[in-house]
């Protein structure tokens, strides 16, 4: 089919869901799914065939899980409003508040609730920030000084009563000896709450899907964890791993030109609008034709977006032979936090959405026009 497109592979959606699921079996640990790195909706009933359910931090995140994963929500969002708290409580299973404030503000509204429909009960939770820095790009790090994520140690002189949960998030594509250091921390600083609570969320990041990752070592961790607090259900919520490694985006190479002894192959796709991350982490995604390694012998290109930022473009591959028009390029690794984070900055098409089922047919589930562009402004 013409690019561009994002496919996303079934079999490697499942693989990625099984070894989550074990995890979670293993553990004894709840694991749910970070809609803010995968959203691609249609294809959660791959999702729902295994139970997963998910968090929110938003409304509309919220309101998909109800309506395409048939779950309540656990909910976090940095803060809550009149309006949006009335559709987090009638979405949510849980609650967690970024301060005391938030909580006492909303607290009569959920013990209404509560008391109305208890069949429906919210359990509410707090976040802490432990300050515990293991992630080196600090627009990641919501663990740096003067972050406006969770309260601090010394701010929490009591636990407010209704109080059942502690949700920390201080990971990013992640170990687990990471998460050891971060959980070190945090029972150093907010141990003494911790036999008054009935559930601990421990945030996203945990990449436990990568080549490498220490399985072994995260289920042990957590089952210690578990030793040591049995009265805390444990709660993960990871986003990249669900989709680690089970899509590509498909371009092809539409011109190559030269400037000042570089030579730039021009694409179907853009890196600011549908490869965002490549330049706000930033990091240089694989592509599938490209040399593993920059060989100055080999015909090396930078790789340049079709968008009109000047710096819509990531460099340097090699290639066995030189690109040309109509050659067709695969950025591996597409399927998380791509879609959830494209846009349409110059009017540019968006990529159509592809899923390669099991038995290797392909289903185009979404394909983007101008009238998408257009209702998006008005």
């Amino acid at each position: 089919m013409n690019t561009p497109y994002y496919i996303v592979y079934e079999e490697k959606l499942r693989h990625n869901i099984e070894l989550i699921n074990n995890v979670s079996r293993e553990s004894g640990a709840k694991i749910i799914m970070a809609f803010k790195a995968n959203a691609l909706w249609r294809t959660f009933p791959i999702f729902r065939d295994y139970g997963v359910c998910s968090t929110a931090s938003s409304v509309n995140e919220m309101l998909l899980a109800n309506d395409e994963l048939h779950c309540k929500a656990h909910t976090y969002c940095p803060a809550y409003t009149p309006e949006t708290i009335k559709q987090f409580i009638a979405g949510s299973s849980h609650i967690t508040f970024n301060s005391v404030t938030q909580f006492e503000r909303f607290k009569p509204m959920i013990d209404k609730h509560n008391a109305e429909f208890p069949e429906e009960r919210i359990s509410c939770g707090l976040r802490i920030n432990p300050m515990c820095s293991v992630i080196e790009t600090d627009i990641y790090n919501p663990c740096c000084p003067g972050s406006r994520f969770g309260m601090l140690a010394e701010s929490l002189t009591e636990l407010p009563n209704g109080i059942e949960g502690f949700h920390f998030h201080a990971l990013c594509e992640s170990t687990s000896y990471d998460l050891a250091k971060v959980l070190n921390a945090m029972e150093e600083q907010f141990g003494q709450w911790l036999p008054q609570l009935k559930w601990i969320n421990m945030g996203g990041g945990h990449l436990m899907t990568r080549k490498g990752y220490d399985v072994n070592h995260l289920i042990h961790l957590l089952q210690d964890f578990k030793r040591r607090h049995p009265n805390l259900e444990v709660i993960l919520e990871p986003g990249s791993a669900w989709c680690w490694r089970t899509g590509d985006l498909e371009a092809t190479v539409v011109d190559v030109v030269e400037n000042c002894g570089i030579k730039t192959a021009i694409v179907d796709v853009s890196f600011a609008c549908h490869m965002p991350d490549c330049l706000e982490m930033p990091y240089k995604p694989i592509i599938s034709q490209a040399l593993t390694d920059v060989d100055p012998d080999k015909p090396t290109y930078r790789i340049g977006g079709n968008s009109c930022l000047s710096g819509d473009y990531v460099g340097d591959w090699s290639f066995e032979h030189p690109l040309k028009a109509g050659d067709r390029l695969t950025f591996e690794d597409m399927n998380h936090y791509t879609t959830v984070k494209t846009n349409m900055f110059n009017g540019i098409s968006h990529p159509s959405i592809v899923l390669e089922h099991s038995d290797g047919s392909r289903e185009v589930l979404r394909e983007f026009t101008y009238e998408d562009y257009k209702s998006r402004m008005s």
